[in-house]
């Protein structure tokens, strides 16, 4: 149970550690963003797949469970898409419309956005340590997590102080929107816990969450201001780092 909390607090903190420095850094160049950005994508897709489908394979032997839980997580995300907009938009890289919530205050949006998002990461993480055998914790999930929080945390912070919010304030909405992922990773964690037998299912689910905000959000950020090969490098740098602790 201790490592469900350090996993947890670990998150959290990752999201506040990328907030502060975007108090000091309020507009990093997209060489270099784009860069970080496709390293983290790299190890989102190494933890999602090794840390989440691969393990629910082995656990169910079903490749129907696996195959049903990785597209119902993706289909969820994109459920979720249809109400908040991308990432990506938020921040002024693309323009996108969503009908449906445009009468919503845009600062409420933004963290609607991310704080939707910021759930179903904190289960990925809270299911992969329920599955792990006891003693031998797997952190690869929420160290995947953790490190992906650090530029979108970073990310928080621009365009609430461009509204107008206070830093005090946005501090507050930064730390808040990391306690949403941990409530995500107890609550992944405790229902992975109670049901064995729903388990794979749940690991598979997660790791389908985690591959669609990696394809959907953020590849296509690294790849929108003209620095594609650093950023498909990186990726491929951070899917070996990842590797490299498996």
């Amino acid at each position: 149970m201790t490592d469900i909390w350090i996993s947890a607090v670990g998150l959290c903190g990752s999201t506040v550690i990328g907030s502060i420095i975007g108090f000091f850094l309020k507009e990093l160049p997209h060489k270099v963003n784009d860069t970080i950005v496709g390293y983290c994508a790299g190890i989102m897709l190494a933890a999602s797949t090794l840390g989440l489908i691969v393990p629910s394979y082995e656990m169910s032997g079903s490749w129907i469970i696996v195959v049903v839980g990785v597209m119902t997580g993706a289909f969820f995300l994109n459920v979720l898409d249809l109400v908040t907009p991308h990432l990506h938009t938020i921040t002024g890289l693309d323009p996108e419309e969503h009908k449906h919530n445009s009468h919503l205050n845009g600062v409420l949006l933004f963290v609607m956005a991310i704080a939707l998002h910021k759930l179903p990461e904190g289960m990925a993480a809270g299911v992969s340590m329920s599955a792990s055998p006891l003693g031998d914790t797997d952190w690869s999930v929420s160290m995947g997590i953790a490190l992906q929080n650090i530029p979108e945390g970073m990310v928080i912070i621009a365009p609430l102080l461009m509204a107008g919010v206070s830093r005090l304030r946005t501090f507050l909405i930064a730390i808040g929107i990391g306690l949403i992922e941990v409530i995500g990773a107890l609550l992944g964690y405790g229902l992975g816990e109670s049901s064995e037998f729903f388990l794979p299912f749940l690991l598979a689910f997660a790791g389908g969450a985690m591959l669609y905000v990696t394809s959907d959000e953020m590849i296509p950020e690294s790849h929108t201001h003209g620095y594609q090969k650093n950023a498909t490098f990186a990726l491929l740098l951070g899917y070996v780092t990842l590797l490299l602790f498996e």
